[in-house]
């Protein structure tokens, strides 16, 4: 019986998913071969999708598809046709980010559990309690969250809870990032980012005087590339915390990743489960380091205290592990030494740090003589290396040939087994007997499963040796190649009996295994009522609900104040950055119809003369920033209601779920605009935020004109749309200080963030 603990691990192909399972997986995720985020992943199409389905369900192992992309109103139907195929197939759950596609399928699918997506961005328990209304049964959490973020929101919410536990880590909150979108068109949100994070850039600060402005570069490198995350430390205390399921990054990584980083989270998950003392082994580090890192590992965001180590500037890539410095070089013969700190083997894999090139390790010696591998502290030559290599150089072992021929054993046999009772019945004229039922397993898909098998070969009088129960037990036992093991084998033997072919044995056993296995496939299966026309007259229903609810006439536009004209369009202005010094009387009132002030500048009273200006004169909103943290949100509620009262507020701008739960008594007397931040990507997302009481929405920078004159069709939008015709797209929303080099302030920190400098990066096209 499994544990409440789900380890759920990364599945980008077949023998991504045998690594997982084999390895101790309780669920997997993976992608079908459309809508997932991570499109250049080998994915599966659906007979794939029904194989690994099907694998899974045979080992006691929950799948879980990702649906975890923005979805444009053209692929709706298509997408909704991929959730309906896997949930016919049997999946387990399915993780989506589009907010209207999971409300779709919630109404069609109400029995198939829905999981938000990292790329909702759910950050806050108010973002969780809004996902619980919804009902979704699990929130998959930003991976910028403390473990005392993390524990508040466990114990102060209703569903369930899933952290990233391992692997790459974004600079970015997920959902939130629009930097490979706007910089080459491929959208992280649609599953296509193109890593620019991953880049090099300097760090570039601007002084200005009353003379002149100068420029220097205070640092470089990888600037925005973070370590991978490894959180062994932190497992007991997220299952304490409360945590339902710890998931590991790497759908794009290998079969051998996959297994290496799913066993050692096993162990020490067990090892929590099972009361033992918890310490981490240094080899089971190595190994993970050696598998894939960047820079070594950090803790990301768990910790409680500043990380200095999120970013690793050296390199964007595959560290493996350091193993020396080139001693010598004989260029000539290709010969390298090197005194070694890692143990080395033919068959490793090495690169040396001024170049990319990998190296496989097809010569060794140690003492003039060829070895088949080395110890640490020895001094030893590699052989047959040309290339960028000069004294002094570091070395990296990139690979170890043990270390993945271990990783590749772990899978290529079946290890998972589940227990079976067996009775079976051998009696002189009769018909073998065998019935096969799945024993102690609480588990929907094995409860009431049981097999009758009957053999066509007859017993008969034995002559001279009759069959042993031991003979028959041994002969059913057989079950190397299966998911199943014989627990209890009871055998009802009459006397001084024969069989004449003992291979009779073997073939009733393979038959009632394999009816057993179609038996768990088939009640794994689900069926559904609609097909792709039925389904486009369920669609036109479900939005045709929400004009009747809003009672908002097809083809009008709304102004702000409130009235309807057909095609008038009203401009919005939102100063992000506001001088104090300046005259906001001199806006003109004749072009802009409303601004929207970021909620910062409500909270320092030296901007008190300018707001004060602004909201007497024109429709003012206050624009909610899009990550609120435990501590802000705290100074937000004890502020928000002596600002509303100095200022003239007309309503908030919506960036998070969990603002509609934060401004919840502001619902009715002020009005909601819904931020770009919510990727309203599709008209079943628009009309359900305004089911959600959000009065207005701003439409996705990422959408192109056709999508946008789609999703303005006056047949199918039901509420006002706005638009970002101008000015800077933010793309990123970052838990780390380029200034202070850290995830959170810190007491030694010089506070460059508090002078009148400037700071930018600059790419390797202006470097």
């Amino acid at each position: 019986m499994k544990s409440d603990i789900e380890l759920l691990s990364p599945v980008g192909d077949f023998e991504c998913l045998k690594a997982a399972v084999q390895n101790g997986a309780d669920s997997v995720y993976f992608g079908a071969s459309l809508f997932n985020a991570r499109a250049s992943a080998t994915n599966f199409d659906f007979d794939e999708l029904e194989k690994v389905i099907n694998y899974c369900a045979l080992r006691n192992v929950r799948t879980h598809l990702t649906l975890n992309i923005l979805i444009k109103d053209s692929e709706f139907k298509e997408a909704v046709m991929v959730a309906k195929k896997a949930y016919e197939l049997g999946i387990d759950a399915l993780i989506v980010q589009d907010v209207g596609l999971a409300q779709f399928l919630m109404k069609l699918f109400p029995d198939l559990p829905i999981h938000a997506s990292t790329q909702m961005t759910i950050h806050n328990l108010e973002g969780v309690q809004e996902l619980e209304k919804l009902g979704y049964s699990r929130a998959v959490l930003s991976r910028e969250l403390s473990m005392q973020e993390i524990e508040f929101i466990c114990n102060n919410s209703n569903i369930e809870i899933e952290t990233f536990v391992h692997g790459a880590l974004c600079i970015s909150y997920s959902g939130q990032c629009f930097f490979s979108s706007m910089v080459g068109g491929r959208s992280g949100n649609r599953g296509r980012c193109a890593q620019p994070c991953r880049l090099p850039y300097e760090l570039v600060e601007e002084k200005s005087s009353n003379t002149k402005t100068s420029e220097s570069v205070i640092d470089k490198g990888y600037l925005i590339s973070p370590r991978d995350l490894c959180s062994l430390e932190f497992i007991p205390q997220l299952i304490k915390a409360g945590v339902k399921c710890f998931k590991i990054e790497g759908r794009l990584k290998s079969p051998e990743y996959v297994a290496t980083v799913t066993r050692i989270y096993r162990k020490y998950i067990d090892m929590v489960l099972n009361d033992e003392e918890y310490i981490v082994d240094e080899k089971d580090i190595k190994d993970l380091k050696q598998i894939f890192n960047r820079g070594g590992f950090s803790s990301g965001h768990l910790s409680n205290h500043s990380n200095h180590d999120l970013v690793f500037k050296e390199k964007p890539n595959n560290m493996g592990l350091y193993i020396g410095n080139v001693a010598g070089y004989n260029k000539a013969k290709g010969h390298i030494k090197v005194l070694l700190n890692e143990k080395l083997a033919i068959g490793d894999s090495i690169n040396f740090e001024k170049e990319n090139t990998k190296y496989t390790i097809s010569e060794l010696m140690l003492n003039n003589s060829n070895i088949p591998h080395a110890e640490v502290g020895q001094k030893v030559v590699i052989g047959r290396m040309k290339g960028n290599i000069h004294v002094g150089d570091k070395i990296y072992k990139l690979s170890s040939k043990e270390l993945l021929d271990v990783a590749k054993q772990s899978y290529s046999n079946e290890k998972i087994k589940l227990p079976l009772k067996c009775n079976i019945s051998v009696k002189k004229d009769e018909p073998i007997v065998m019935e096969v039922s799945l024993q102690n397993l609480n588990y929907k898909l094995y409860k009431n499963i049981n097999v009758k098998i009957q053999s066509t070969l007859i017993p008969e009088k034995a002559l001279n040796n009759p069959i042993s129960k031991d003979r028959i037990i041994s002969q059913v036992c057989k079950t190397n190649d299966t998911p199943f093991e014989f627990a209890e084998i009871n055998v009802e033997l009459e006397d001084d009996v024969f069989i004449p072919s003992i291979k009779e044995l073997n073939e009733i056993r393979r038959m009632a295994i394999s009816k057993l296995e179609n038996m768990i496939i088939q009640k794994n299966k689900r069926a559904t009522d609609f097909d792709e026309i039925k389904l486009d007259n369920l669609y036109e229903k479900y939005l045709s609900g929400f004009a009747k609810k809003f009672k908002i006439s097809s083809g009008n536009t709304r102004l702000d104040d409130g009235s309807k004209l057909t095609g008038d369009k009203s401009i919005a202005v939102y100063l992000n950055i506001i001088n104090p010094e300046l005259d906001y009387n001199k806006l003109s009132k004749k072009y802009i119809s409303c601004v929207y002030i970021p909620l910062r500048y409500f909270m320092r009273k030296d901007y008190a003369k300018a707001l004060e200006s602004i909201t007497s004169n024109f429709k003012t909103y206050i624009y909610m920033p899009a990550i609120v943290k435990t501590n802000y949100k705290n100074v937000l509620k004890h502020e928000l209601e002596g600002l509303i009262k100095q200022y003239n507020i007309a309503g908030f701008i919506i960036s998070s779920l969990g603002d509609l739960i934060l401004l919840d008594k502001y619902r009715n007397k002020y009005e909601f605009i819904g931020n770009f931040t919510l990727n309203s990507f599709n008209v079943s997302t628009i009309n359900n935020y305004r089911n959600l009481g959000i009065d207005k929405i701003t439409l996705s920078p990422e959408l192109n004109i056709d999508d946008i004159n789609n999703i303005v069709d006056a047949e199918k939008s039901h509420i006002p749309l706005e638009m970002i015709v101008y000015g800077n797209t933010p793309i990123m929303k970052m838990n780390y200080c380029l200034l202070g080099c850290a995830n959170k302030c810190y007491p030694t920190c010089q506070v460059r963030c508090s002078t009148s400098n400037k700071y930018y990066l600059r790419d390797r096209l202006r470097i």
